[in-house]
């Protein structure tokens, strides 16, 4: 239960990220709509392999918004790379930090 919950929690957050991130920018949308869009998205950017589903899920996800929610396309640009930022880049400011003090320190 515990493996098909998690499997299920990590696109739903995702999901959820964007919703936040469109919110946030004041579109529009249905956010069940948005959480569809989201799974088509990373379904159809799992077909071109790139590390993270960078540039695949990024267009995937702008296409969806703009042709299927109906967002302005320099909206739907704006959400996705609020997104990223939320989801990708965001967190590995710590990592980034603890990288940092490891060397300084030559444990690494």
């Amino acid at each position: 239960v515990l493996l098909w919950g998690g499997s299920a929690a990590i696109p739903l957050l995702h999901a959820a990220c964007l919703c936040a991130v469109m919110a946030a920018l004041n579109v529009r949308f249905d956010p069940l709509q948005v959480v569809v869009i989201y799974l088509v998205a990373s379904a159809a950017a799992a077909l071109i392999p790139s590390p993270g589903g960078f540039g695949s899920l990024d267009a995937a996800l702008t296409a969806l918004l703009t042709g299927a929610a109906g967002a302005a396309t320099t909206t739907a640009i704006a959400a996705v790379l609020g997104y990223r930022l939320l989801t990708a880049w965001l967190p590995m400011a710590p990592s980034a930090a603890v990288c940092g003090v490891m060397i300084r320190a030559r444990l690494l």
